[in-house]
């Protein structure tokens, strides 16, 4: 062990000293000049006899960037583009000696497996902003596009385009039509385009580029090469109508007495998207009464926490040109990263309230609020501005409740708007970038409403966020700033001050003041950050990041928790050529601590981090991880600071060969809390198989048990005081993911996803928080001797004497769970011509849950399939109107 540390060592100093070699030749941009086709368009069929093709020299001297940087290519690469007035041709001869080992492997759209090629356009030729498009060696496409100088990708940008690919003796070729429309660019009569042609070689790890850009630069579009020689071509507004009709089917369990628990639903819908070019550089996306019913399910949780949890959007329009409409508070690198002004999943998402029901009703409620409709403006323009607006309407949607036969409605959510503008400007090819966001949200609540009076009326947030880079984009600052301001009932704001978010009610936070007249909240936030990276294998970032107690993002972003000031810092050293037996090896620290605005140290620790590739193409990453003792904000629910005790924790992985058709990985983590407070150990192995090249099957699994001698159980009144139950918690989880795809074509896929969940949780040892503060943890609470506690098995609760004169003080329900779950997706993706799809989708859902808290992975397996589904059969059709 001692000599493979030295031969690390050494070799992190040899790869320093050599590093500081470089050559001029390499760091020369290229320039590639294009003709206009003669004497007509090439045929889209990847064969390279084409006359057309034949008016202009092929393209070479590519090189390697990884995993040999500057070295030449295992295999040659050539290219050539022409153009016409409406599209740009591009064929890339993708020469191999090897013809048999070519890895060609089929996919849906988006999949990109095997060996590729891809041409990436800076057509804004901003430094900052490119579209890939490319393809794999059995034709399947990949597109996205590349902004902040390769900083930010969206993957959901789906253009219209054409391709072929085939195979001849001497390698595989691709031949590519790209619209104009599908692009952006000014009306220069001579524009210059960024470009970069780049290959995946991949059975042997090989990534080559026509433009070397070396691994360690900081920036990536910035350093493209450039197109030269198309001329007086014209942007044609992209106009695309694309209405889509549906027809779902539905089946449900019935129950006996319920009359909105009939077994069977059914619904068909129309709806619209539509895609306009408003200029050269802007586009407008609109959306009529969307259906997102093809879109894969959450994946389940069980969550005793306070903190709301972060799903990531799904739903196609939402996810399409998103970049720009992002504004995270928080850089990275803490819990609080996923702060955002703009949480997309707020739009469309389950009602706010649900009505009580009494004895003999039944509730009819809807699972998603409405959406109406939307539209995005996004684009750049010529003088580097860039522009996203979002404008969004949700309906009211109202609940049914069935009381022996008569029925009234109540509303469960009101009509709402959601708007969002973002700019950005660029100064200096992007080495400064100023901007600023704003978002509102305004909800029509009538007085009627009673069960929203606890909805803000209208919500306010914005910000200002300044990037600025100096030594060639190496050195960087960043500043965001943001402010809340939200309106409404006495009610709704006395709520928002009292939720998790919030707790301005906690008895020892004397710099905040509870108001229950308050109509309106505001509050404040930022990020300040000092980055370091590229130009060498050392970077760091050392980060600042405030939120006031009274700000508030939640109501069209994310905010995990307000009052908080946290620093951390991150030192990471990378060495990216092979060297000895490694391929490339990545190694991190982290620093950090937190405060609360009242002063309160909450936090403070770090973590040491390894990641390393083999030259076998194996993988192992591990960390270690300390925490001080520290104060939980959150764990009473309003109550005061709890001081809890440190920990050490630790994780492991390794990964086989990423090539192969079978690959492997198993990880685990353990969490070890002093004085015993909390053990959590995880396990997990992801399994993926390639029996043949167009079909993947993955096993995903996951194992979790812990065990903490303080889980939160209820807050219970006693005369003039609280009373915050806790109890030791005995909890084990258990999940399985399978996912299956079976690409026919390019175009034809199937794809199934499911998702077994299964977790038991067990409260012994209850107790009582006495000292939150106490320097000993065991002094910080007591345990409930048997005279004090009685658990009433017919009721299923528990009674609480605490001072044991036979009349008890207060009673609980038992928090024993057994939860479980099973959730499936079968979708049938055809898009029988470019825009054009079909789908086909079944889905199922199946929920359990009990209160004897024992978990028997055999049983509560059994008792998940005893569960009667909830079925979903939809087909959705969609054709694209070019206009």
């Amino acid at each position: 062990m001692s000599k493979l540390c030295l031969a690390i060592i050494l070799a992190l100093c040899w790869t320093s000293l050599f590093s500081q070699m470089t050559s001029d030749e390499k760091n020369i941009k290229k320039v590639y000049i294009t003709k206009h086709v003669n004497p007509h368009a090439p045929v889209i069929d990847a064969k390279p006899d084409d006359p057309t093709w034949e008016t202009i020299p092929w393209e070479t001297n590519f090189i390697q960037r990884a995993p040999y940087e500057g070295n030449p290519p295992s295999q040659q690469t050539a290219f050539k583009i022409l153009y016409d007035d409406k599209n740009l041709y591009v064929f890339i001869r993708a020469y191999d000696t090897e013809l048999k080992n070519i890895v060609r492997r089929m996919s849906r759209r988006d999949g990109l497996e095997g060996d590729w090629v891809t041409i990436q356009l800076d057509s804004y030729h901003d430094l900052q902003t490119a579209f890939v498009f490319a393809v794999n060696a059995t034709g399947v496409k990949y597109d996205k596009t590349i902004t902040e100088d390769g900083n930010n990708e969206n993957t959901s940008w789906d253009p219209v385009w054409h391709v072929k690919t085939s195979v001849d003796e001497k390698g595989w070729n691709a031949e590519m039509k790209i619209p104009f429309s599908q692009l952006r660019f000014s009306n220069s009569q001579e524009p210059v385009w960024g470009m970069q042609v780049s290959r995946r070689l991949f059975r042997k790890g090989e990534r080559i580029d026509w433009q070397f850009i070396p691994q360690d630069a900081p920036g990536y579009v910035s350093r493209f090469g450039e197109l030269h020689g198309i001329k007086n071509i014209k942007h044609k507004r992209q106009m695309e109508i694309t209405p889509y009709v549906v027809g779902k089917l539905q089946q449900s369990p019935i129950e006996e007495g319920n009359p909105f628990a009939s077994g069977r639903g059914q619904k068909a819908a129309l709806g619209l998207d539509g895609k306009f070019g408003i200029s050269s550089d802007l586009t407008l996306d609109i959306t009529i009464n969307p259906d997102f019913g093809q879109v894969e399910a959450d994946p389940s949780e069980v969550n005793l926490t306070t903190f709301e949890t972060y799903f990531q959007e799904k739903r196609p329009f939402f996810i399409e040109g998103n970049n720009i409409m992002n504004y995270q508070v928080t850089g990275g690198g803490s819990d609080y990263s996923s702060d955002n002004l703009f949480y997309s999943r707020r739009i469309g998402r389950s009602p706010h309230y649900c009505p009580d029901t009494k004895e003999n009703e039944y509730l009819n409620m809807p699972v998603n609020t409405t959406i109406l409709g939307a539209f995005k403006l996004t684009g750049k323009t010529q003088n580097g501005l860039s522009i996203g607006i979002l404008e969004s309407f949700t309906n009211k949607e109202k609940a049914e409740i069935d009381f022996l036969g008569q029925r009234r409605s109540e509303t469960v959510e009101p009509f709402s708007n959601f708007f969002l503008a973002r700019l950005r400007k660029d100064y200096n090819k992007g080495s400064t970038i100023i901007g600023g966001m704003l978002t509102a949200v305004h909800r029509g609540i009538a007085d009627a409403d009673t069960g929203l009076n606890l909805l803000h009326k209208a919500a306010y947030t914005g910000g200002f966020d300044l990037f600025h880079s100096w030594k060639n984009k190496t050195h960087s600052i960043t500043l965001n700033t943001v402010f809340s301001h939200v309106q409404g009932s006495k009610e709704a704001i006395l709520n928002t001050q009292q939720s998790p978010v919030h707790y301005f009610q906690r008895p020892d936070a004397d710099y905040v003041t509870l108001n229950p007249d308050r109509t309106s909240l505001s509050g404040f936030g930022g990020t300040f950050s000092l980055d370091k990276f590229g130009n060498g294998h050392f970077d760091y970032s050392f980060e600042v990041t405030w939120r006031s107690p009274g700000l508030e993002l939640n109501d069209l972003g994310y905010l995990r928790g307000a009052d908080r000031i946290m620093q951390w810092t991150w030192l990471g050293y990378r060495i990216w050529k092979p060297f000895a037996i490694f391929r490339s090896i990545a190694f991190n620290l982290n620093q950090w601590q937190s405060w609360n605005f009242g002063g309160d140290k909450l936090s403070f620790g770090g973590n040491i981090n390894l990641n390393t590739h083999f030259k076998n193409y194996w993988g192992v990453a591990f960390g270690v991880n300390t925490q001080g003792e520290h104060f939980s904000t959150n764990e009473l629910r309003g109550g005061p600071l709890l001081k809890l005790p440190g920990a050490w924790s630790y994780w492991g992985e390794i990964y086989t060969d990423t090539r192969k058709s079978f690959v492997f990985e198993v990880g685990t983590s353990n969490y070890l809390g002093k004085n015993d407070s909390e053990k959590q150990f995880d396990l997990w192995a992801d399994v993926t198989f390639r029996p043949v090249s167009n079909l993947s099957v993955s096993l995903e699994s996951a194992f979790s048990t812990k065990k903490s001698l303080l889980q939160y159980v209820n807050t219970m009144d006693l005369q003039d005081s609280q009373r915050y139950i806790f109890a030791s918690l005995d909890q084990k989880t258990v999940s399985l993911t399978v996912r299956l795809e079976y690409s026919i074509t390019p175009d034809l896929s199937i794809q199934f996803y499911g998702q077994p969940f299964i977790s038991a949780g067990k409260y012994i040892d209850f107790k009582r928080i006495s000292n939150p503060r106490a320097d000993a943890f065991e002094n910080r609470y007591n345990t409930f001797n048997a005279e004090q506690i009685q658990y009433n098995k017919d009721q299923n609760t528990y009674s609480i004497d605490e001072n044991m004169d036979h009349h008890p003080d207060y009673s609980f329900d038992n928090p024993n769970f057994n939860f479980f779950q099973f959730r499936c997706n079968l979708v049938v993706r055809w898009e029988y011509i470019p825009g054009s799809t079909v789908f086909l989708v079944w889905s199922q859902g199946r929920t359990g849950i009990g209160t004897s808290g024992n978990f028997s992975f055999g049983n509560d397996f059994r008792d998940l399939f005893d569960v009667k589904p909830d079925n979903v059969f939809l087909i959705k059709f969609t054709y694209l109107f070019n206009l």
